[in-house]
């Protein structure tokens, strides 16, 4: 037993202790999530710590175009602009608030000309995550009717002749793809879900590269997966088109509709 000494001694050093020792300070919300599942908020993203992936570049449509750009609301001014042959165009659907891009419907059979139109980004740092966790999104509706062969949704670079990420539909079967294909590599990686996105419905189609895994997540479950090595580097000086590749005569165009598109880099 303390003497009474000893318990004023003892009360004095814990009340010493308390000032000395800061307290620990409460920790900020997370910010609201919007359909996507990254923050509602258009502000510039924080920095994010090693490993941690960061909002680098998203396009919800729903302010529209504005003299031919659509804006990035990322806050890092990543615009899109609007591109088309063949009289082709990229139309905004929905109200303010809520809108979509819907691209031109697929050729009819033995057109010799097709109205084509994409959504195209300027090549930035950002979209070159070399060997980094990357993350890659967008919404998508569309139905079997419309696939005139593999449909892209988003790409940035080209299998073959450098490197490249991209998000897909497959022809056959219309189901999600993510691939990757690597600098000086000739070898192409496809993570494919295991059913079909081209059933008319809205899907929240997400790429994800961690590592030595390339996966597809559709409506926030995993679909699919599969390995690449852990140094395959993608960086190249394309632009970030969505929609189609180029407008060359044969070309993997989409035409259903998008909404969310964005990227997150760790």
């Amino acid at each position: 037993m303390l003497s009474p000494g000893m318990k004023k001694f003892a009360i004095t050093l814990a009340a010493v202790a308390g000032m000395l020792i800061p307290a620990t300070p409460a920790l900020a919300d997370d910010p609201p999530t919007g359909p996507t599942g990254i923050s509602a908020r258009p502000a510039v993203a924080p920095v994010a710590a090693p490993g941690v992936p960061r909002l680098v570049a998203r396009w919800d449509f729903n302010a529209g175009p504005v003299a031919g750009k659509v804006a990035d609301t990322s806050g890092r001014n990543q615009t899109l602009a609007l591109r088309g042959a063949d009289q082709g165009a990229v139309r905004f659907e929905g109200s303010p608030g809520g809108r979509f891009a819907m691209f031109p419907p697929a050729c009819a059979a033995g057109a010799t000309t097709c109205p084509r139109g994409l959504l195209e980004a300027a090549n930035h740092a950002d979209l070159n995550p070399g060997t980094r966790l990357f993350r890659w999104s967008a919404r998508v509706q569309l139905t079997r009717a419309q696939l005139r062969g593999p449909a892209n949704v988003m790409q940035k670079g080209v299998a073959g002749t450098g490197s490249q990420w991209k998000l897909q539909i497959g022809a056959t079967n219309g189901r999600a793809q993510c691939v990757l294909a690597g600098t000086g590599a000739a070898t192409v990686y496809i993570a494919r879900s295991a059913a079909s996105v081209a059933d008319g419905a809205w899907h929240k189609l997400f790429c994800q590269r961690a590592g030595t895994s390339l996966s597809i997540f559709v409506d926030g479950i995993q679909r699919g997966q599969t390995t690449i090595p852990a140094n395959l580097t993608v960086d190249n000086t394309m632009p970030l088109r969505l929609g189609g590749p180029n407008f060359n005569t044969r070309s993997d165009m989409y035409h259903g509709n998008l909404d969310d598109v964005y990227a997150e880099l760790g």
